[in-house]
């Protein structure tokens, strides 16, 4: 069975993993989630659902404190790990390589086994700071996705965007998603 790691971060956007999570739920994929605290309290705030809710829709919910856990090594296969949302803070902490907790922990493992690691970054406007952050973890194999919708599709509702961004997250690990609205090329209006 595939394995991935889904990371739930303090940054606005927490439908984004609550999103990814039911988009991988009816697959063949085993979910191991790490939710931080300041995310459990960013999901009262946005969802209409609870932190155990969440949580249910994973294989297996990690405690972030608990570093000791399977993903925190390099001996527990995973396709990778996606951090969706990704808060600056967890970026930097990637970034300069602080495992203080599983989530980061577990981002270390990934980049270190060369897995594939994608970073759905939420912030703005960045500073220097975020964007020399961005180049360090890219540098060091993760990709950085911010969830930018794609106009193209009209989306009509937030689900909608969320689903885009969380199904181009989705292609970067080969799983096929219902939520992308694939680019189809047609015949432009004349630029006169």
């Amino acid at each position: 069975m595939r394995r991935l790691i889904i990371g739930i971060s303090g940054a606005s956007g927490v439908i984004l993993g609550e999103r990814l999570l039911r988009a991988l739920a009816p697959l063949d994929i085993e979910t191991h989630l790490v939710l931080t605290r300041s995310a459990a309290l960013t999901v009262a705030y946005e969802l209409e659902t609870s932190v155990e809710t969440l949580r249910s829709l994973a294989s297996v919910v990690h405690p972030i404190g608990d570093v000791g856990a399977s993903i925190a090594s390099g001996s527990f296969p995973t396709e990778g790990m996606i951090i969706a949302p990704c808060s600056m803070r967890t970026l930097a902490a990637i970034a300069t390589g602080v495992t203080d907790n599983l989530l980061t922990r577990a981002a270390d493992v990934v980049l270190k086994e060369r897995r594939r690691l994608v970073l759905m970054a939420r912030e703005t406007p960045l500073h220097l700071g975020h964007l020399r952050n961005m180049v360090a973890v890219t540098e060091m194999g993760a990709i950085v996705a911010p969830p930018v919708p794609g106009f193209y599709a009209k989306p009509a509702s937030i689900e909608a965007m969320v689903d885009h961004s969380v199904g181009r997250v989705l292609d970067l690990f080969g799983i096929e998603s219902t939520g992308v609205t694939r680019w189809r090329a047609a015949t432009a209006p004349s630029a006169d």
